[in-house]
Protein backbone atom coordinates (compact mmCIF):
# COMPACT_ATOMS: atom_id res chain seq x y z
CA UNK A 1 0.00 0.00 0.00
CA UNK A 2 0.77 3.43 -0.53
CA UNK A 3 1.30 5.72 2.41
CA UNK A 4 2.61 8.83 4.60
CA UNK A 5 4.79 9.41 7.72
CA UNK A 6 5.59 11.94 9.91
CA UNK A 7 8.85 11.77 8.49
CA UNK A 8 10.55 14.55 7.19
CA UNK A 9 9.48 15.80 3.64
CA UNK A 10 11.62 14.40 1.10
CA UNK A 11 11.63 10.73 1.99
CA UNK A 12 11.16 7.49 1.01
CA UNK A 13 10.48 4.38 2.48
CA UNK A 14 10.21 0.92 1.40
CA UNK A 15 9.08 -2.03 3.60
CA UNK A 16 9.13 -5.36 1.93
CA UNK A 17 7.50 -4.17 -1.32
CA UNK A 18 6.79 -6.28 -4.11
CA UNK A 19 4.93 -5.85 -7.60
CA UNK A 20 3.47 -7.98 -9.62
CA UNK A 21 1.37 -8.03 -13.24
CA UNK A 22 -1.04 -10.10 -14.38
CA UNK A 23 0.52 -12.05 -17.50
CA UNK A 24 -2.22 -13.10 -20.06
CA UNK A 25 -1.43 -15.27 -23.20
CA UNK A 26 -4.46 -13.50 -25.48
CA UNK A 27 -7.09 -10.62 -24.55
CA UNK A 28 -9.66 -13.71 -24.74
CA UNK A 29 -8.35 -14.79 -21.34
CA UNK A 30 -8.65 -11.45 -19.97
CA UNK A 31 -12.28 -11.48 -20.73
CA UNK A 32 -12.84 -14.98 -19.09
CA UNK A 33 -11.17 -14.83 -16.16
CA UNK A 34 -13.47 -11.38 -15.26
CA UNK A 35 -16.31 -14.06 -16.78
CA UNK A 36 -15.70 -16.48 -13.74
CA UNK A 37 -15.25 -13.24 -11.21
CA UNK A 38 -12.00 -14.36 -10.77
CA UNK A 39 -12.66 -17.23 -9.32
CA UNK A 40 -10.37 -18.95 -11.80
CA UNK A 41 -6.95 -17.97 -12.92
CA UNK A 42 -6.22 -17.50 -16.89
CA UNK A 43 -2.78 -15.34 -16.42
CA UNK A 44 0.15 -16.34 -14.72
CA UNK A 45 1.95 -13.17 -12.23
CA UNK A 46 4.87 -11.45 -13.47
CA UNK A 47 6.88 -10.67 -10.40
CA UNK A 48 8.74 -7.09 -11.38
CA UNK A 49 10.13 -6.58 -7.86
CA UNK A 50 10.78 -8.44 -4.98
CA UNK A 51 10.85 -8.09 -1.43
CA UNK A 52 12.54 -4.49 -1.69
CA UNK A 53 13.55 -2.75 2.11
CA UNK A 54 14.85 0.33 1.80
CA UNK A 55 15.09 4.25 3.16
CA UNK A 56 16.09 7.56 1.18
CA UNK A 57 17.28 10.18 3.47
CA UNK A 58 16.29 13.90 2.61
CA UNK A 59 18.72 15.64 0.65
CA UNK A 60 20.25 12.65 -1.25
CA UNK A 61 20.97 11.54 -4.65
CA UNK A 62 19.92 7.92 -4.74
CA UNK A 63 20.74 5.76 -7.74
CA UNK A 64 18.88 3.37 -9.09
CA UNK A 65 21.01 0.99 -11.67
CA UNK A 66 20.67 -2.49 -13.59
CA UNK A 67 20.24 -3.91 -16.77
CA UNK A 68 17.19 -3.58 -19.16
CA UNK A 69 13.91 -5.01 -17.10
CA UNK A 70 15.63 -5.07 -13.63
CA UNK A 71 13.11 -3.32 -12.18
CA UNK A 72 13.99 0.07 -12.23
CA UNK A 73 11.08 2.61 -13.93
CA UNK A 74 8.71 0.09 -12.13
CA UNK A 75 10.42 1.71 -8.93
CA UNK A 76 10.07 4.73 -9.81
CA UNK A 77 6.44 4.38 -10.29
CA UNK A 78 5.83 3.02 -6.90
CA UNK A 79 7.68 5.87 -5.69
CA UNK A 80 5.28 8.51 -7.58
CA UNK A 81 2.22 6.63 -6.63
CA UNK A 82 1.60 5.99 -10.02
CA UNK A 83 1.40 2.33 -9.19
CA UNK A 84 0.40 0.77 -5.95
CA UNK A 85 2.91 -2.10 -4.75
CA UNK A 86 1.19 -5.60 -4.87
CA UNK A 87 2.93 -6.39 -1.25
CA UNK A 88 4.28 -4.29 0.94
CA UNK A 89 4.17 -0.79 2.02
CA UNK A 90 5.91 2.60 0.26
CA UNK A 91 6.22 5.33 2.39
CA UNK A 92 6.45 9.12 0.90
CA UNK A 93 6.32 12.35 2.06
CA UNK A 94 6.81 15.83 0.53
CA UNK A 95 6.09 16.84 -3.19
CA UNK A 96 6.87 14.55 -5.74
CA UNK A 97 7.92 15.61 -9.45
CA UNK A 98 8.70 12.97 -11.83
CA UNK A 99 10.50 13.26 -14.99
CA UNK A 100 10.04 9.30 -16.29
CA UNK A 101 9.00 8.09 -19.80
CA UNK A 102 9.60 10.80 -22.75
CA UNK A 103 7.05 12.91 -23.08
CA UNK A 104 5.05 11.13 -20.34
CA UNK A 105 2.02 13.58 -18.77
CA UNK A 106 1.94 15.81 -21.97
CA UNK A 107 -0.93 16.00 -24.26
CA UNK A 108 0.78 16.16 -27.75
CA UNK A 109 -2.16 18.16 -29.27
CA UNK A 110 -1.50 20.91 -26.53
CA UNK A 111 1.41 23.40 -27.12
CA UNK A 112 4.19 23.73 -24.67
CA UNK A 113 2.26 26.82 -22.95
CA UNK A 114 -0.40 24.21 -22.29
CA UNK A 115 1.04 21.76 -21.33
CA UNK A 116 3.04 23.90 -18.50
CA UNK A 117 -0.51 24.96 -17.06
CA UNK A 118 -1.69 21.37 -17.50
CA UNK A 119 0.67 19.83 -15.24
CA UNK A 120 0.81 22.66 -12.92
CA UNK A 121 -2.75 22.25 -12.14
CA UNK A 122 -2.48 18.46 -12.10
CA UNK A 123 0.65 19.23 -9.29
CA UNK A 124 -1.81 21.70 -7.16
CA UNK A 125 -0.31 24.75 -8.10
CA UNK A 126 -3.32 28.13 -8.38
CA UNK A 127 -3.46 30.12 -12.31
CA UNK A 128 -1.57 32.83 -10.40
CA UNK A 129 1.73 30.90 -9.28
CA UNK A 130 1.87 29.05 -12.59
CA UNK A 131 1.73 32.54 -14.18
CA UNK A 132 4.80 33.31 -11.77
CA UNK A 133 6.84 30.07 -12.89
CA UNK A 134 5.91 30.12 -16.37
CA UNK A 135 8.78 32.77 -17.25
CA UNK A 136 11.24 30.62 -15.49
CA UNK A 137 10.47 27.46 -17.83
CA UNK A 138 10.53 28.82 -20.86
CA UNK A 139 13.57 30.47 -20.12
CA UNK A 140 15.37 27.33 -19.16
CA UNK A 141 13.79 25.29 -21.81
CA UNK A 142 15.16 27.20 -24.44
CA UNK A 143 13.01 26.17 -27.12
CA UNK A 144 11.89 29.82 -28.37
CA UNK A 145 8.88 29.67 -30.44
CA UNK A 146 8.18 26.11 -29.72
CA UNK A 147 6.52 26.89 -26.74
CA UNK A 148 3.28 27.87 -28.40
CA UNK A 149 3.39 25.08 -30.69
CA UNK A 150 1.86 21.91 -30.82
CA UNK A 151 3.91 19.51 -28.45
CA UNK A 152 3.41 16.56 -31.60
CA UNK A 153 6.07 18.94 -33.93
CA UNK A 154 8.97 18.90 -31.07
CA UNK A 155 12.13 16.71 -31.53
CA UNK A 156 12.80 14.39 -28.72
CA UNK A 157 15.43 16.45 -27.08
CA UNK A 158 13.08 19.55 -27.42
CA UNK A 159 10.17 17.28 -25.02
CA UNK A 160 12.79 16.16 -23.05
CA UNK A 161 13.82 20.51 -22.41
CA UNK A 162 10.35 21.15 -21.62
CA UNK A 163 9.95 18.41 -19.48
CA UNK A 164 12.82 18.92 -16.99
CA UNK A 165 12.00 22.74 -17.21
CA UNK A 166 8.43 21.83 -16.04
CA UNK A 167 10.16 18.81 -13.48
CA UNK A 168 12.33 21.13 -11.35
CA UNK A 169 10.50 24.22 -11.04
CA UNK A 170 7.70 22.27 -9.73
CA UNK A 171 9.29 22.93 -6.20
CA UNK A 172 9.24 19.63 -5.58
CA UNK A 173 10.59 17.74 -2.27
CA UNK A 174 11.26 14.42 -3.90
CA UNK A 175 12.41 14.63 -7.93
CA UNK A 176 12.56 11.37 -10.38
CA UNK A 177 14.60 10.94 -13.05
CA UNK A 178 14.25 7.68 -15.90
CA UNK A 179 16.88 7.89 -18.27
CA UNK A 180 15.47 10.82 -20.03
CA UNK A 181 18.36 12.94 -19.87
CA UNK A 182 20.28 10.43 -22.11
CA UNK A 183 18.35 11.99 -25.43
CA UNK A 184 19.27 15.77 -24.36
CA UNK A 185 22.46 17.02 -25.99
CA UNK A 186 25.66 17.69 -24.36
CA UNK A 187 25.04 21.70 -23.64
CA UNK A 188 21.63 20.88 -22.21
CA UNK A 189 22.82 17.85 -19.92
CA UNK A 190 25.28 19.65 -18.27
CA UNK A 191 22.66 22.51 -17.43
CA UNK A 192 20.65 19.71 -16.15
CA UNK A 193 23.41 18.47 -13.86
CA UNK A 194 24.09 22.12 -12.14
CA UNK A 195 20.57 22.05 -11.18
CA UNK A 196 20.48 18.63 -10.14
CA UNK A 197 23.54 19.72 -7.90
CA UNK A 198 21.42 23.08 -7.23
CA UNK A 199 18.56 21.13 -6.04
CA UNK A 200 20.46 18.79 -3.78
CA UNK A 201 22.13 21.87 -1.84
CA UNK A 202 18.62 22.87 -1.44
CA UNK A 203 17.33 19.16 0.31
CA UNK A 204 15.50 18.16 -2.74
CA UNK A 205 15.87 14.16 -2.81
CA UNK A 206 16.54 13.11 -6.26
CA UNK A 207 16.07 9.22 -7.25
CA UNK A 208 17.85 9.33 -10.26
CA UNK A 209 17.63 6.40 -12.52
CA UNK A 210 20.43 5.75 -15.93
CA UNK A 211 22.27 3.35 -17.78
CA UNK A 212 25.21 5.84 -17.39
CA UNK A 213 27.17 4.91 -14.39
CA UNK A 214 29.70 8.20 -15.34
CA UNK A 215 26.57 10.02 -14.58
CA UNK A 216 25.81 8.09 -11.30
CA UNK A 217 29.68 8.12 -10.47
CA UNK A 218 28.92 11.71 -10.40
CA UNK A 219 26.08 13.03 -8.52
CA UNK A 220 25.21 9.53 -6.58
CA UNK A 221 25.24 9.73 -2.82
CA UNK A 222 23.98 6.24 -2.63
CA UNK A 223 23.16 3.31 -4.87
CA UNK A 224 21.14 0.04 -5.77
CA UNK A 225 21.86 -2.64 -7.88
CA UNK A 226 18.42 -3.78 -9.10
CA UNK A 227 18.57 -7.44 -10.92
CA UNK A 228 15.58 -9.38 -12.19
CA UNK A 229 13.55 -7.07 -9.61
CA UNK A 230 15.44 -7.99 -6.52
CA UNK A 231 17.97 -6.26 -4.18
CA UNK A 232 21.23 -7.55 -5.41
CA UNK A 233 23.70 -4.52 -3.47
CA UNK A 234 22.91 -1.19 -2.01
CA UNK A 235 25.57 1.41 -0.35
CA UNK A 236 28.21 3.84 -1.47
CA UNK A 237 27.98 4.65 -5.09
CA UNK A 238 32.01 3.84 -5.73
CA UNK A 239 31.22 0.33 -4.64
CA UNK A 240 28.14 -0.32 -6.46
CA UNK A 241 29.26 0.63 -9.19
CA UNK A 242 32.54 -0.89 -9.37
CA UNK A 243 30.68 -4.19 -8.36
CA UNK A 244 27.66 -3.75 -11.43
CA UNK A 245 30.38 -2.94 -14.17
CA UNK A 246 32.71 -6.03 -12.91
CA UNK A 247 29.54 -8.33 -13.00
CA UNK A 248 28.62 -6.76 -16.57
CA UNK A 249 32.02 -7.20 -17.79
CA UNK A 250 32.08 -11.08 -16.81
CA UNK A 251 28.75 -11.46 -18.57
CA UNK A 252 29.80 -10.18 -21.67
CA UNK A 253 33.07 -12.08 -21.20
CA UNK A 254 30.77 -15.26 -21.11
CA UNK A 255 28.70 -14.41 -24.10
CA UNK A 256 31.71 -13.59 -26.14
CA UNK A 257 33.61 -16.74 -24.99
CA UNK A 258 29.80 -18.63 -26.04
CA UNK A 259 29.66 -16.89 -29.39
CA UNK A 260 33.69 -18.12 -30.31
CA UNK A 261 34.83 -14.44 -30.21
CA UNK A 262 37.58 -14.54 -27.62
CA UNK A 263 39.12 -16.85 -29.59
CA UNK A 264 40.00 -14.96 -32.82
CA UNK A 265 43.66 -14.34 -33.55
CA UNK A 266 44.33 -15.71 -30.55
CA UNK A 267 48.07 -16.06 -29.92
CA UNK A 268 49.60 -17.97 -26.63
CA UNK A 269 51.31 -15.09 -25.64
CA UNK A 270 50.42 -12.81 -22.17
CA UNK A 271 50.92 -9.55 -23.71
CA UNK A 272 48.94 -10.36 -26.69
CA UNK A 273 45.47 -8.63 -26.62
CA UNK A 274 42.93 -11.39 -26.76
CA UNK A 275 39.95 -10.62 -29.39
CA UNK A 276 38.34 -7.71 -30.93
CA UNK A 277 34.98 -6.59 -28.82
CA UNK A 278 33.27 -4.79 -31.48
CA UNK A 279 33.48 -4.10 -35.40
CA UNK A 280 31.44 -0.70 -36.80
CA UNK A 281 33.42 -0.94 -40.19
CA UNK A 282 36.60 -2.27 -40.81
CA UNK A 283 38.65 -1.90 -43.97
CA UNK A 284 42.45 -2.25 -44.87
CA UNK A 285 44.84 -4.07 -47.96
CA UNK A 286 45.28 -6.79 -45.14
CA UNK A 287 48.98 -7.18 -45.50
CA UNK A 288 48.27 -7.59 -41.79
CA UNK A 289 45.68 -7.61 -39.49
CA UNK A 290 44.62 -6.80 -35.82
CA UNK A 291 44.21 -9.50 -33.85
CA UNK A 292 43.01 -8.26 -30.26
CA UNK A 293 42.12 -4.83 -28.85
CA UNK A 294 41.74 -4.01 -24.65
CA UNK A 295 41.42 -1.44 -22.90
CA UNK A 296 43.65 -1.37 -19.36
CA UNK A 297 44.09 -0.08 -15.90
CA UNK A 298 47.67 0.84 -14.94
CA UNK A 299 47.82 -2.60 -13.48
CA UNK A 300 47.27 -4.16 -16.24
CA UNK A 301 43.97 -5.45 -15.64
CA UNK A 302 40.60 -5.23 -17.98
CA UNK A 303 39.19 -1.88 -17.58
CA UNK A 304 35.23 -1.19 -17.68
CA UNK A 305 35.52 2.24 -16.43
CA UNK A 306 37.48 5.10 -17.14
CA UNK A 307 38.44 7.03 -14.18
CA UNK A 308 39.69 10.62 -14.44
CA UNK A 309 43.23 11.59 -13.30
CA UNK A 310 44.20 8.38 -13.54
CA UNK A 311 46.49 6.01 -16.55
CA UNK A 312 45.04 4.24 -18.75
CA UNK A 313 46.84 1.34 -21.30
CA UNK A 314 45.15 1.07 -24.94
CA UNK A 315 46.62 -2.31 -26.12
CA UNK A 316 46.96 -3.16 -29.78
CA UNK A 317 47.88 -6.53 -30.87
CA UNK A 318 48.91 -7.20 -34.79
CA UNK A 319 49.78 -9.73 -36.76
CA UNK A 320 51.72 -9.33 -40.56
CA UNK A 321 50.25 -11.82 -43.26
CA UNK A 322 53.48 -10.22 -45.30
CA UNK A 323 56.71 -8.65 -44.63
CA UNK A 324 56.22 -4.71 -43.75
CA UNK A 325 59.20 -2.48 -43.85
CA UNK A 326 57.82 0.35 -41.88
CA UNK A 327 55.14 -0.88 -39.66
CA UNK A 328 53.09 1.77 -37.79
CA UNK A 329 50.58 1.15 -35.08
CA UNK A 330 47.80 3.74 -34.01
CA UNK A 331 44.28 4.63 -32.64
CA UNK A 332 41.64 7.11 -32.74
CA UNK A 333 39.18 8.51 -29.58
CA UNK A 334 35.88 9.34 -30.56
CA UNK A 335 33.52 11.04 -28.02
CA UNK A 336 29.44 10.23 -27.38
CA UNK A 337 28.65 12.39 -30.38
CA UNK A 338 30.96 10.63 -32.98
CA UNK A 339 33.53 13.52 -33.23
CA UNK A 340 37.13 12.70 -33.26
CA UNK A 341 38.27 13.44 -30.22
CA UNK A 342 42.10 12.25 -29.87
CA UNK A 343 44.68 10.10 -31.21
CA UNK A 344 47.99 9.12 -32.37
CA UNK A 345 50.49 6.66 -33.63
CA UNK A 346 54.00 5.06 -32.88
CA UNK A 347 55.53 7.37 -35.57
CA UNK A 348 53.75 10.37 -34.00
CA UNK A 349 54.97 9.61 -30.87
CA UNK A 350 58.46 9.10 -32.06
CA UNK A 351 58.76 5.13 -31.59
CA UNK A 352 60.11 3.50 -34.94
CA UNK A 353 58.96 0.30 -34.76
CA UNK A 354 61.05 -2.91 -36.31
CA UNK A 355 60.45 -4.54 -39.47
CA UNK A 356 57.76 -7.22 -39.20
CA UNK A 357 58.09 -10.36 -40.93
CA UNK A 358 54.93 -12.51 -41.99
CA UNK A 359 53.80 -14.63 -39.47
CA UNK A 360 55.06 -12.58 -36.54
CA UNK A 361 52.56 -11.25 -34.01
CA UNK A 362 52.93 -8.01 -31.66
CA UNK A 363 51.72 -5.69 -29.54
CA UNK A 364 52.11 -1.79 -28.94
CA UNK A 365 50.64 -0.55 -25.37
CA UNK A 366 49.94 3.06 -25.71
CA UNK A 367 50.18 4.76 -21.86
CA UNK A 368 47.55 7.60 -21.34
CA UNK A 369 47.26 9.55 -18.80
CA UNK A 370 43.58 10.46 -18.61
CA UNK A 371 42.75 14.06 -17.94
CA UNK A 372 39.22 15.17 -16.68
CA UNK A 373 36.45 14.68 -18.95
CA UNK A 374 32.82 14.93 -19.55
CA UNK A 375 31.38 11.59 -18.39
CA UNK A 376 30.20 10.24 -21.34
CA UNK A 377 30.91 6.80 -24.01
CA UNK A 378 34.18 7.38 -25.11
CA UNK A 379 35.59 4.20 -28.71
CA UNK A 380 38.87 3.47 -29.88
CA UNK A 381 39.66 3.10 -32.93
CA UNK A 382 42.79 1.04 -33.96
CA UNK A 383 44.75 0.73 -37.33
CA UNK A 384 48.25 -0.62 -38.48
CA UNK A 385 48.98 0.67 -41.44
CA UNK A 386 53.35 0.16 -43.65
CA UNK A 387 54.11 3.69 -43.70
CA UNK A 388 51.90 6.99 -42.53
CA UNK A 389 48.52 6.13 -41.83
CA UNK A 390 47.84 7.19 -46.23
CA UNK A 391 44.48 5.62 -47.71
CA UNK A 392 46.74 2.72 -49.71
CA UNK A 393 49.21 2.20 -47.11
CA UNK A 394 45.88 1.34 -44.38
CA UNK A 395 46.43 -2.48 -43.79
CA UNK A 396 43.52 -2.75 -41.17
CA UNK A 397 41.70 -0.46 -39.74
CA UNK A 398 38.49 -1.06 -37.13
CA UNK A 399 36.12 1.65 -35.84
CA UNK A 400 35.12 1.68 -32.68
CA UNK A 401 36.54 -1.28 -31.68
CA UNK A 402 36.25 -0.97 -27.70
CA UNK A 403 34.18 1.52 -25.90
CA UNK A 404 34.04 2.52 -22.63
CA UNK A 405 32.75 5.07 -20.42
CA UNK A 406 34.57 7.96 -18.86
CA UNK A 407 33.69 8.34 -14.46
CA UNK A 408 32.89 11.42 -13.39
CA UNK A 409 35.52 13.29 -11.58
CA UNK A 410 35.57 15.71 -8.66
CA UNK A 411 34.64 18.93 -10.73
CA UNK A 412 32.06 20.21 -12.78
CA UNK A 413 33.04 19.71 -16.49
CA UNK A 414 31.86 22.43 -18.26
CA UNK A 415 32.07 21.55 -22.29
CA UNK A 416 34.27 18.70 -22.51
CA UNK A 417 37.27 18.94 -20.33
CA UNK A 418 38.43 20.35 -17.50
CA UNK A 419 41.70 22.07 -17.92
CA UNK A 420 44.14 21.86 -15.12
CA UNK A 421 44.02 25.77 -13.54
CA UNK A 422 45.78 27.99 -11.73
CA UNK A 423 44.16 31.51 -10.06
CA UNK A 424 46.19 34.37 -9.16
CA UNK A 425 44.36 37.56 -7.23
CA UNK A 426 45.97 41.01 -8.60
CA UNK A 427 48.42 42.20 -5.81
CA UNK A 428 48.44 45.59 -7.05
CA UNK A 429 44.75 45.81 -5.57
CA UNK A 430 45.72 46.13 -1.98
CA UNK A 431 48.30 49.01 -2.98
CA UNK A 432 46.18 50.47 -5.30
CA UNK A 433 43.36 50.95 -2.83
CA UNK A 434 46.34 52.54 0.04
CA UNK A 435 47.32 55.30 -2.76
CA UNK A 436 43.14 56.20 -3.00
CA UNK A 437 42.91 56.21 0.97
CA UNK A 438 46.40 58.46 1.33
CA UNK A 439 44.93 60.89 -1.32
CA UNK A 440 41.70 61.40 0.78
CA UNK A 441 43.69 62.03 3.77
Amino acid sequence: MLSASPDPAGTVGFQAVSKSYAIYDSPGDRLKELATFQRRRFHRDFWALRDLSFHIQRGEVFCVIGENGAGKSTLLQLIAGISPPTRGSVVTNGRVSALLELGSGFNPEFTGRDNIYLNGAILGFSSREIDAKYPHIQRFAEIGEFINRPVKTYSSGMVVRLAFAVAIHADPDILLVDEALSVGDAYFRQRCMRRVHQLRANGVTIVFVSHSIGDVKAIGDRTLWLDHGCLRQLGDTDTVAAAYLEAMAHKDAAYAAAAGRSTTGRVATSDIAEGIPNVDHRHGNRRAEIIGIAVLDAHGRPASLLQPLTRAIFRISVRARHQLSRPVVGFLLRNHLGIDFAGTDTLREGVTMPPIEAGEACTVDFSLDLPELYPAFFSFSAGIADGAFAPDAVCDWIDNAVTIQMSGGGNQIYGYIHLPCRVELNSRLPQQASIAEAAVD
